[in-house]
């Protein structure tokens, strides 16, 4: 076992598996458990499912509470749940911590919540020790029919790859919100708020994609690209479904503005987090009405890729033919932050 210091993300995968391993998830009940690329858990619940999920926010400081919400949200709206309760950690610096400061962080929880017909149903608050910033965590549960269930299990050869929106939308975000200074020289002042905003236009949700894409043809699997950004995603899928998948680099759409700060900071926009686009597969056959539904609802939606038979793993096609592409190590963010 190595005393190696981990760097800033998530674990490695493989470290992940192996840990997950060693925990117990036995009760007959549990029809998805944890995994890696199993953003939810899903429980038997008599004619409907409990899906669960937990998800902190770490890389923000700035609407902490919008950001909480929404990450949780997507995760479950990528299995056709619908979100219903909500429990919150916040954790607060000592010393540094104020009332004014709590109130407005539950205020955007509240107010997100309201927008999507999720209540607060419990959690947990405090001012704790070694910390330089808030931290928030949130446990979701929804529910679903059990015959609307989506897991990335179900990808199967032959679906497409669609894409909706673009990436890193949530990267955007936070890069305009946490380094503004640095940006300062690249952006004009409209256009670093108009990168702030990207949380709320076009939006880290992808609750909307999710239901305006199961209501216009079979959808085989979703996943919400976060950490690793959607070259992280791509390996979760591939791994959640025991597929190969090959994608097109080129077709994945990088807005013009998140392109220019990345480019700025030297960062990868395909591996910088990307909550805001939804990963999902299809039947070839559904990919065109579910693409001209997306777009009716104003939701640009690309086609990047195939899923094919073989052992997971995610391949780029390009002009000069196949290649390995590989998961980022860590986020891009993280190794910012590092810097």
């Amino acid at each position: 076992m190595s005393d190696t210091p981990l760097p800033l993300g998530k674990l490695p995968p493989a470290l992940l598996a192996r840990l997950l391993a060693r925990t117990p998830a036995d009760d007959p009940r549990i029809l998805v458990g944890p995994g890696v690329g199993l953003d939810c858990a899903v429980v038997e619940m008599g004619d409907r499912l409990l899906v669960c999920k937990s998800d902190p926010v770490t890389f923000v400081t700035d609407a902490l509470g919008h950001y909480l919400v929404q990450v949780n949200a997507n995760d479950l709206a990528t299995t056709g749940a619908e979100p219903r309760w909500l429990l919150v950690t916040l954790l607060l610096p000592e010393g540094r911590a104020a009332p004014a400061q709590a109130e407005s962080i539950m205020a955007q929880v509240g107010e997100a919540c309201r927008a999507l017909g999720v209540s607060v149903v419990g959690g947990h608050t405090e001012v704790t020790r070694g910390l330089d910033h808030p931290v928030a965590a949130g446990t979701l549960l929804g529910e679903v029919a059990r015959e609307r269930l989506v897991t990335p299990r179900g990808a199967r050869p032959g679906d497409r790859l669609l894409l909706t929106k673009g990436v890193p939308i949530e990267g955007v975000s936070i890069l305009a919100r946490e380094f503004a200074g640095r940006l300062a020289e690249a952006l004009e002042p409209a256009e670093l708020a108009a990168a702030r905003d990207f949380l709320h236009s076009p939006g880290i949700s992808v609750v909307r994609d999710a239901r305006t894409a199961l209501a216009a043809g079979t959808v085989t699997a979703m996943h919400d690209p976060t950490e690793g950004g959607v070259r992280a995603a791509l390996w979760e899928l591939a791994e959640a479904s025991g597929r190969r998948l090959r994608v097109d680099p080129a077709a994945i759409p990088v807005p013009a503005l998140a392109g220019r700060i990345c480019a700025a900071l030297g960062l990868d926009p395909l591996a910088t987090i990307a909550s805001g686009a939804l990963l999902l597969t299809t039947p070839a056959g559904d990919a065109a009405a579910i693409r001209a539904a997306l777009a009716a609802a104003d939701i640009p939606c690309a086609e990047i890729g195939t899923v094919e038979a073989g052992p997971p793993e995610v391949v780029a096609q390009g002009p000069e033919g196949i290649a390995p592409w590989p998961a980022p190590p860590r986020d891009e963010i993280a190794r910012l932050f590092e810097g």
